[in-house]
C-alpha cells in the first residue's frame, strides 16, 4: 500500500450557467510515499478554467499562478485523468483538512464531464496532526494552518512555496513523517466507497426549532426539581429562543419555580441534547436591579 498527500488550489469564479460562484480547481499537486513513508514520486499540473478568462488577484498573489499560467494549463478532465493514472490503486489519500473534498465534489458535479478523482481510502491529515499535537499538550481547539503546524514541530518551510499544491504536499509529508503512529493513523482511515461517507461529509448540523418534531424524544422534555427530585410541571408554553426551547416550570411539592431550557442539535448520526434549569429572580430583585442601572446623561 502507498500513501498519497493530495493538495488542490482553487479560485472562486462566477459560472454563467449555474448563476453562482464555483470554487474551480486550477492546480493539483501530490506526493506519493511507500508503506515506510519514503518518497516515491511527486505530481503537479495546472488547469485551464472552462468558464473564466482570468484568475483573481488574491489567488494569483497567494499561489503564484497567473492568468497566463492558468490559460496554458490542461482541461480539468484531462488533469484528473493524469492524476488518477499517476496515483494508481491501493492507496490511502490524505489532504490538509477535508475542505479539498468539498471542492472535489463541487467540481465533479458541475465541471467534470466524465472523469472522477480516484480516492479509495481517505484520512484528514490536519485532524490527525492536531490529535498528535493534543497528545503533546498543545491547544488544538481551533483548526491550525499548515505553516503554523510546521512551525510547532520545528519544520522549516523556507525552501517551499506555500500555497502551491506540490510544495504544500511536501510540507505535509514532513509533518506526517515526524508524527506518524501507525495504530492511531490507521484508526482514522475512512473508506470513501461507503455510500454514507460523502453524505456524512456534506451533512450540515442544525438545531431543531419545532417542539413537535418527531425526532425529539418527548422524555427529554421532562425536568426534575433540584430540591426534592420530583418531576416539575410545565406552566407555560414552550418558546423557541436562541436555538433553545424555553418554558416555565413549577414544583408542586416545594412550590418552587424554574425556567427550563433545552436544545436539540441534529448531527448526521445523532441528536445532541443540552438541558439547563435556572431559578427566576423575584420581581422585587429585578426591579431593584433596573433602578440601580445608572442613567446616561
Amino acid at each position: 500500500m502507498n500513501y498519497i498527500v493530495l493538495d488542490l488550489e482553487w479560485d472562486s469564479g462566477f459560472h454563467p450557467k449555474y448563476k453562482r460562484f464555483i470554487n474551480q480547481i486550477l492546480q493539483i499537486g501530490a506526493v506519493k510515499l511507500d508503506e515506510n513513508l519514503q518518497f516515491i514520486d511527486s505530481f503537479e499540473v495546472c488547469i485551464c478554467s472552462s468558464f473564466t478568462k482570468r484568475v483573481s488577484g488574491r489567488f494569483s498573489r497567494l499561489t503564484g499562478i497567473t492568468t497566463q499560467k492558468m490559460r496554458e494549463g490542461v482541461s480539468l478532465d484531462h488533469a484528473v485523468n493524469m492524476y488518477n493514472n499517476w496515483a494508481g490503486n491501493d492507496t490511502v489519500t490524505m489532504t490538509w483538512s477535508n475542505s479539498d473534498l468539498f471542492a472535489i465534489r463541487e467540481n465533479e458535479e458541475l465541471l467534470l464531464q466524465g472523469e472522477r478523482f480516484y480516492i479509495e481510502k481517505y484520512i484528514d491529515l490536519q485532524r490527525y496532526i492536531q490529535g498528535e499535537m493534543a497528545r503533546n499538550g498543545i491547544d488544538t481547539k481551533n483548526q491550525i494552518s499548515l505553516a503554523d503546524a510546521a512551525a510547532l514541530f520545528d519544520i522549516s518551510t523556507q525552501d517551499y512555496s506555500l500555497h502551491t499544491a506540490r510544495d504544500d504536499s511536501l510540507v505535509c509529508v514532513k509533518l506526517l513523517q515526524k508524527t506518524f503512529n501507525n495504530m492511531r493513523f490507521t484508526a482514522m482511515i475512512k473508506d470513501t466507497r461507503d455510500p454514507q461517507f460523502y453524505k456524512r461529509l456534506c451533512f450540515k448540523p442544525y438545531y431543531i426549532n419545532d417542539i413537535n418534531d418527531p425526532q425529539i424524544d418527548k422524555n427529554e422534555l421532562e425536568f426534575f426539581c433540584e430540591e426534592c427530585g420530583k418531576m416539575l410541571k410545565r406552566i407555560s408554553k414552550w418558546k423557541y429562543r436562541n436555538r433553545s426551547f424555553v418554558a416555565n416550570h413549577r414544583c408542586n411539592l416545594c412550590e418552587k419555580n424554574y425556567c427550563a431550557r433545552i436544545s436539540f442539535r441534529k448531527n448526521y448520526d445523532d441528536i445532541v441534547v443540552k438541558k439547563r434549569l435556572t431559578v427566576p429572580k423575584p420581581p422585587e430583585e429585578v426591579k431593584n436591579e433596573v433602578q440601580s442601572v445608572p442613567t446616561q446623561v
